[in-house]
């Protein structure tokens, strides 16, 4: 299905598992003679400037290779920087106009720990997309679908030339045995949190809000229209699991005209009902606030209320998984094995 607003697939909304901001990175390339592989999981858009020429050409903002003169595809190894279920794929070509690779494959595997690249040849690869045809200048999206879970991707171009970003969107599936399931940021995306749904999001993705490390600028969190009609905005979390959850932290850190001047947290218990965890708060602006909350019980899902509009950087929500919550996540690491 198809976004209204921007024509792009919905599952665009989901985390770019392959993301620089997560961790991705480019481990190896048969080439890059003309642009360096890592600039396919560079996190912002890709930019251009014409007629900015380096000792080997045009420089780009993507991985380019040379112009084979023999028969040979050219790939690149990437590891995702959060494991999880892949629902597709964007090819971007953005300013690769005549130099594009006319056709395009994507793999994927699941490989516990920290292989290299050579190790990583011999692992089992499933196709997720089989030599489809691309286009220059534009975002070439791949539904895959399924629940398998994976650590690795591979993009062959067919035969050559130059892309300017590879997204693996998908929903994150940790692995249990690497979480201490009883002190963890219950909202992390790397932790299996997912964004139920959002008011606004005319300025950045809520997925930021729930990304790890600092935002090193507002453009990092998430940020909302300016609202005309009274009201206020929000952002609901999937928990990774049912938990309980003990502190609180609000960061509105870059976010200084156009902070939230309240905000308030409520969390879905075991009934359906909305219960609150922080009542309508006073922030500051360019602040991380860190709230102690009452001891409450089991909640799925968390609510962020702003007021009335703004940003927020981060939102983390530190405690424990409940019995029912460390079966689920054991449950969902298991079902994705494939």
């Amino acid at each position: 299905m198809e976004d209204a607003v921007n024509d792009r697939p919905e599952w665009t909304a989901l985390p770019d598992l392959a993301s620089r901001k997560f961790g991705g990175t480019v481990m190896w390339a048969t080439d890059e003679l003309f642009a360096e592989k890592e600039n396919l999981v560079n996190p912002w858009v890709p930019a251009h400037q014409t007629e900015t020429f380096g000792p080997k050409g045009q420089v780009y903002d993507g991985w380019e290779t040379r112009r084979h003169r023999e028969p040979g595809d050219d790939q690149a190894v990437i590891r995702l920087g959060l494991a999880g279920a892949i629902t597709g794929v964007i090819v971007d070509t953005a300013f690769f106009k005549g130099n594009y690779p006319p056709f395009v494959s994507v793999e994927a595997c699941a490989v516990d720990g920290y292989p290299n690249a050579a190790e990583l040849a011999e692992a089992d690869w499933d196709v997720l997309v089989k030599r489809g045809a691309a286009a220059g200048h534009t975002e070439n999206s791949f539904e895959v679908g399924g629940s398998k879970r994976y650590t690795h991707v591979r993009l062959t171009m067919h035969p050559d030339g130059g892309v300017a970003r590879l997204r693996v969107h998908g929903t994150p599936i940790p692995d249990p045995r690497l979480l201490d399931l009883g002190a963890l940021d219950l909202a992390a995306l790397e932790n299996g949190a997912v964004v139920t749904g959002c008011s606004d999001m005319f300025y950045s993705s809520p997925n930021n809000l729930f990304s790890p490390g600092l935002a090193a600028h507002q453009a990092e969190g998430w940020e909302t229209a300016r609202r005309r009609d009274g009201g206020n905005d929000w952002v609901t979390v999937r928990l990774a699991g049912a938990g309980v959850v003990r502190f609180a932290e609000l960061d509105n850190s870059n976010l200084k005209g156009n902070a939230p001047g309240w905000a308030s947290l409520s969390g879905r218990d075991g009934d359906g009902e909305w219960i609150e965890l922080l009542p309508k708060t006073r922030l500051q602006p360019d602040t991380r606030h860190r709230f102690a909350l009452a001891e409450g019980p089991e909640v799925t899902e968390v609510r962020l209320d702003i007021y009335p509009d703004g940003g927020m950087a981060r939102l983390r929500l530190f405690g424990a998984l409940s019995e029912r919550g460390r079966a689920d996540l054991a449950s969902r690491f298991e079902a994705a094995q494939g």
